[in-house]
């Protein structure tokens, strides 16, 4: 008699994947095939996208730049607040800019330097290392969303909790899941407002957007930029892999599935949907949730499919060493030569 976890592996090693890459079909076929198969497991995006309202919430004059926080509309009756990193000395004008993609933890506060209730830090920054205060150092400006679920988007009992660190994840993915919704792709679309948002402010060149997240932020990342061809390069940190390799071999945070999504095809094809665009991967040689054998499996899938559409060298990684955890610097510059030097 096979035990559980020999049942359970065998269904998932035997979804179909319909919608994997094949070498053998034309490049715009299976893109847009999985485009349109992925977009559908995510629970679809709103036909109408409503109008964003912005306000502004806060505007402090930092070290090097401002930092702002603004709040729009994403779907109708919900708004999220982001901040918004203008560098004091951009690296043209008008300027490229990232969006920057936190992971679970307290929030947008977590990647731009400040604590939770949004006082300075001083301490220790964690795994997310101020990433968007690094960027914008870099002279990019830089958005930084508050996710659904985290910061100042959690449900009352979580912000009643006292606990910054406390999410919302579990029940909001649950009611979306209930209703034919993911939270992976509500956090996707929320993104891709933010993006909308980015191309409307006259610092920004709409031309040279990237984006670059962090373990759940990681999913957003990259699956943003696999579904939106404004975002012409993207750095996905700690996520990388294959879903039968990460979050299908230990406990997960709810948001991370989407139902059916092997029906259609495995994590390195999704990714795959960036190309041929700029796709940069940080992995740590430590990392216990997205580790690195799967990581490299992963990039071979992904060169097999860069390579089809010629343009294997828009694909990079940085394997390092640490856990899981930003890096930084060679994707820092890895996305300046991306986005601040000679367009192809």
């Amino acid at each position: 008699m096979e035990s559980l976890e020999q049942y359970i592996n065998q269904l998932t090693a035997a979804a179909p994947r319909s919608s994997a890459f094949s070498a053998e079909l034309p490049f715009g076929q299976w893109r847009a095939s999985l485009t349109a198969g992925f977009i559908e497991r995510l629970g679809r995006f709103p036909a109408q996208r409503a109008a964003l309202e912005p306000v502004q919430l806060e505007r402090t004059v930092c070290s090097g730049y401002i930092r702002e926080r603004v709040e729009i509309t994403t779907y109708e009756g919900l708004r999220m607040a982001m901040y918004l990193l203008l560098p004091e000395q951009p690296l043209s004008t008008p300027c490229p800019a990232v969006l920057a993609i936190h992971g679970h933890g307290y929030g947008s506060r977590e990647i731009t330097g400040l604590n939770s209730d949004g006082s300075e830090r001083t301490g220790d920054p964690g795994l997310h290392k101020d990433f968007a205060v690094s960027l914008v150092k870099q002279g990019f400006v830089v958005a930084a969303p508050e996710v659904l679920g985290f910061g100042d988007r959690r449900l009352a009992e979580d912000l009643a909790s006292g606990e910054p660190g406390q999410n919302s994840c579990f029940r909001l993915s649950a009611a979306l899941l209930m209703t034919g919704q993911t939270m992976a792709g509500y956090r996707i679309y929320e993104t891709m407002r933010a993006l909308d948002y980015l191309q409307e402010r006259e610092e920004v060149d709409g031309e040279r957007i990237g984006i670059m997240g962090i373990s759940g932020g990681g999913l957003v990342a990259g699956f943003t930029a696999a579904l939106d061809e404004r975002i012409s390069s993207a750095v996905v940190s700690g996520y990388a892999n294959t879903f039968a390799a990460s979050i299908l071999t230990r406990h997960h945070c709810l948001d991370n599935y989407i139902p059916g999504i092997l029906l259609e095809a495995e994590m390195p094809d999704l990714l795959g949907l960036i190309a041929p665009r700029g796709l940069f991967l940080e992995v740590g040689d430590a990392d216990p949730l997205f580790g690195p054998a799967a990581a490299r499996q992963a990039l071979d899938r992904l060169e097999q499919i860069y390579a089809a559409e010629g343009h294997g060298g828009r694909l990079a990684a940085d394997f390092f060493t640490g856990g899981h955890e930003i890096h930084g610097e060679p994707a820092y510059a890895w996305l300046l030569k991306q986005l601040a030097g000679p367009q192809e």
